[in-house]
């Protein structure tokens, strides 16, 4: 037994994300504050002014919080029905609403009772927008219409009848106050002009529009809806550039970096993903516990606001950059010290004495040196192995495997430590690097288990999950077989066509030899 060979544990390679830039730069976020609003958060919207305080909207109020405030430091709560949007003026100084009423009301941030009311539409109004002069509001709602409303006056300007279905989206542009975009369920975006009474660009989605974005520079348009974000060139009459589908449901916000080189979108799916506006692929991307309904960032992305349907509110915060500390240098040897005896040349007569360390065996090593195997599969069982270093736990069930004394590791256990087998096959089961090892022993377990099935309600639930994992992953390995089949087959076709080509030459007689090419 002097002679025990430790068991080598294998180096799987890990299967992640790549490393980049923007990997480093969107996970530099603290762990997200939550907060609990009174229903689907359906609207947040960062001040563009400092100290850069954002509003949400859900249910009848509209709370406004500091940037690190877990509690609102103002209400608006005088709407008479639901409340579905509320955007801050460039100032910040002002903030407009619309309810589900169809009314409109102006605020002021330092007051409570609202400045304005402006009435004239017949249903629920969603989108609501300052223009880039700040005297103007332009709103669309549910009752098919776009209307653009004077401040000082109280009173609606203009009224565009173009769009067939509810206007749900919109914003104006930032450069030129007579431009702006709305979004219908009618599948189209449409730019509209205060000075032609009419549209100017009209764009076919091909979903029903959830989300509008336009660029600052007011030369790209973006939109959402369906699992679609597109992009459009405003300069080109609304030509599109580049159709997006990297979500699994419907895109419901859009939102840009400070910088304009970052497109977010959030969906149902419950993930944001982070976009190059360069190439428009995908260098990032965020996931939450619910389904997405808003999103913004504040000034130099130092905060990301996420709200969802269930009524949470996720709140984001860049880490600061911590400042090390000058603590008092300790004395450390001379320079000299450590370059004594580099230079020294090995003589003919100098002996080399090593010595010898001892290596000392894992506690999963002496329990298998011991026999004690069914002890060896305990330990590596435990949270802190079994989790952290999944490795471990997948190179002890190889080497019983091995052995062949698997089978009798994994019987006689309780019910505590069957569901402690099962969860870890569920968690690996379906991973890669550790899945042949994984699915003999989930055989070897059903097998051995099957006759007291019933007994347990927990063990039960957990075996229909691992029999579901097993089937699919024998079902992608089948095609994956098929394919590689399929590969093989083509490569091979190839091969023997090039082992048999023909190589034609003219002779010195002028006549064509043929001469076959030996594989």
């Amino acid at each position: 037994m002097a002679g025990y060979k430790p068991v080598a544990i294998q180096a799987y390679p890990v299967l992640g994300e790549k490393i980049t830039q923007d990997t480093l730069y969107w996970n530099n976020y603290k762990t997200p504050v939550q907060i609990k609003e009174f229903g689907a958060v359906s609207k947040v919207d960062f001040s563009p002014q400092p100290p850069y305080n954002y509003a949400v909207t859900a249910s009848s109020r509209i709370h406004v919080y500091g940037r690190y405030s877990q509690e609102p430091i103002k209400t608006f709560s005088r709407f008479k029905d639901t409340a579905y949007c509320a955007t801050f003026r460039q100032d910040g100084r002002l903030l407009v609403a619309g309810s589900e009423d169809g009314g409109i009301q102006l605020f002021d941030i330092s007051g409570r009772a609202p400045l304005r009311q402006f009435e004239g539409h017949t249903k629920a109004v969603h989108t609501v927008d300052f223009t880039a002069d700040k005297y103007h509001v332009v709103s669309g709602a549910d009752d098919y219409t776009v209307k653009l409303w004077d401040i000082p006056n109280s009173k609606e300007i203009l009224t565009f009848k173009e769009h067939s279905d509810y206007v749900r989206c919109g914003c104006a542009s930032k450069l030129n106050p007579d431009l702006f975009v709305t979004g219908s369920y009618d599948h189209t975006v449409k730019m509209f002009d205060a000075r032609t009474n009419q549209s100017v660009i009209s764009a076919e989605h091909g979903q029903p529009v959830e989300s509008v974005l336009l660029f600052p520079s007011g030369g790209l348009l973006v939109s959402a809806g369906g699992r679609y974000v597109k992009v459009w060139d405003m300069l080109k009459g609304g030509q599109l550039l580049v159709s997006l589908k990297n979500h699994h449901k419907t895109v419901t916000c859009l939102c840009l970096s400070s910088s304009g080189q970052r497109l977010l979108s959030g969906s149902l799916d419950r993930k944001v993903k982070v976009y190059s506006t360069s190439s428009y692929k995908v260098v990032h991307s965020f996931d939450y516990a619910a389904s997405i309904l808003s999103l913004a960032l504040a000034h130099e992305d130092e905060t990301i606001v996420v709200g969802m349907t269930n009524g949470i509110l996720s709140v984001k915060h860049r880490k600061s950059e911590a400042k090390k500390d000058s603590l008092p240098r300790r004395r450390r040897p001379a320079y000299r010290t450590f370059i004594k005896g580099k230079n020294y040349m090995k003589q003919q007569d100098d002996i080399l004495i090593n010595r010898p360390s001892k290596k000392h065996l894992e506690l999963y090593d002496r329990d298998l040196k011991n026999f004690r195997i069914s002890k060896a599969l305990d330990r590596v069982l435990e949270p802190s192995c079994a989790i952290k270093t999944p490795e471990i736990t997948v190179s002890i069930i190889k080497e019983l495997n091995r052995r062949g004394v698997l089978a009798n590791a994994l019987a006689g256990r309780d019910e505590k430590e069957v569901s402690r087998v099962l969860n870890f096959l569920i968690r690996n089961l379906s991973q890669p690097r550790f899945a042949p090892v994984l699915i003999n022993a989930a055989e070897i377990i059903i097998d051995i288990y099957l006759p007291v099935i019933g007994q347990s309600p927990v063990v039960d639930k957990k075996f229909l999950v691992l029999q579901g994992l097993i089937e699919k992953e024998i079902d992608y390995q089948r095609e994956l077989l098929e394919t590689l089949g399929m590969m093989d087959m083509l490569f091979a076709t190839m091969t023997s066509k090039e082992s048999t080509s023909l190589l034609q030459h003219n002779t010195s007689d002028g006549f064509l030899e043929n001469k076959k090419i030996e594989s």
